[in-house]
């Protein structure tokens, strides 16, 4: 598997809505950062969905590598 393109090197802070739903870019190749906007469809990545719980501040991964996708853990940290 080849690797995501990382747009950022630290997490996009979105405030959502209650029950909507988001599809986070994998790819890292969306210029709707960090949201799909079908670019992937040449690479082996898909969107994945995030359903808001509750309207909160949520961080989105932006370097693509976190094991908790969409939602930043910290992994691009080791980036740098």
């Amino acid at each position: 598997m080849t690797e995501p393109e990382s747009p950022q090197v630290s997490p996009y802070p979105i405030d959502v809505e209650e029950k909507k739903a988001y599809f986070w870019c994998a790819c890292g190749r969306s210029n709707n950062q960090p949201f799909c906007d079908g670019s992937h469809k040449e690479t082996e990545f898909v969107p994945v969905k995030y359903t808001a719980k509750r309207n909160q501040t949520v961080f989105f991964c932006g370097c693509k590598r976190s094991k908790l996708a969409p939602i930043c853990d910290g992994s691009h940290k080791a980036l740098n």
